[in-house]
């Protein structure tokens, strides 16, 4: 319920009592503008001024649970005659609201950009500091960074890959690692001690990030020897001795 002239703050505003007891002239002013089924019954009042109050009536329509109408009135000096200068439909406290706003960049998920989108600027990243700041200090053709992976970026990145990678590499019984195979492109920094990029057209990381404790059956330097097929192609042979000729009569 809307506050009263009961709970009023220390400072207390004297209600007009013309205003205060012209809750019908507030109902039928207020019906011309809402639908009566959508008004409901009077909760209470506050003083707003000097001849200014607001009426709170509750909500009817479907939609607002625990919202309420604020109906303001007000009167000209030594008029009894009262109008309603606004009207106003308010939330209570058990009102359903929308959802927070929340900006368009802040609501993205990784997966949802395409390549035709535009990330807008994001000029304090956590994940990112100015290479200048790096050991590098700079950039060598082609590349031309201004920034560059923060520590903050690389243990984000670090612990993404690894989920990424871990699912579609569970149950793999080669001995060999990914850091042993002549297949394996290294990567540069920090990231490169722990993954590099797979180029084996056999193995089915190929083009992928992998890790390099993880192990793969395409390995260069598999231990399975070729053993060979388990069913051997016995040539055909014919005997030429012992052949029955038949010829048409």
């Amino acid at each position: 319920m809307p506050e009263t002239e009961k709970n009023e703050p220390a400072k207390k505003l004297t209600p007009d009592h013309i205003l205060k007891d012209a809750i019908d002239e507030t109902l039928e002013i207020a019906l011309e503008v809402i639908d009566e089924a959508e008004l409901g019954e009077h909760l209470g009042y506050r003083a707003e001024g000097d001849r200014l109050l607001t009426h709170f009536f509750d909500c009817k329509k479907p939609g607002y649970v625990g919202w309420h109408w604020a109906i303001t009135v007000s009167r000209v000096p030594r008029s009894r005659k009262v109008t309603v200068s606004e009207i106003d439909l308010l939330p209570g406290k058990s009102a359903l609201l929308a959802p927070e706003w929340v900006p368009w960049e802040e609501r993205l998920k990784p997966g949802d950009v395409s390549p035709g989108d535009v990330l807008p600027y994001r000029q304090d990243d956590d994940r990112l500091t100015m290479i200048r700041e790096t050991e590098d200090g700079s950039d060598e053709p082609p590349l031309s960074r201004l920034r560059v992976l923060s520590d903050e970026g690389v243990a984000d990145v670090r612990r993404r890959w690894n989920r990424s990678v871990k699912s579609r590499t569970r149950g793999r019984k080669s001995k060999a690692s990914c850091a042993s195979c002549g297949f394996l492109v290294a990567i540069e920094g920090d990231l490169g001690k722990s993954f590099g990029v797979c180029a084996n057209e056999w193995s089915n990381d190929d083009g992928r990030l992998v890790p390099l404790n993880y192990t793969c059956g395409a390995h260069s330097e598999t231990d399975i020897q070729d053993q060979g097929t388990q069913w051997p192609v016995t040539p055909p042979r014919v005997n030429e001795l012992d052949l029955e000729v038949i010829t048409d009569l």
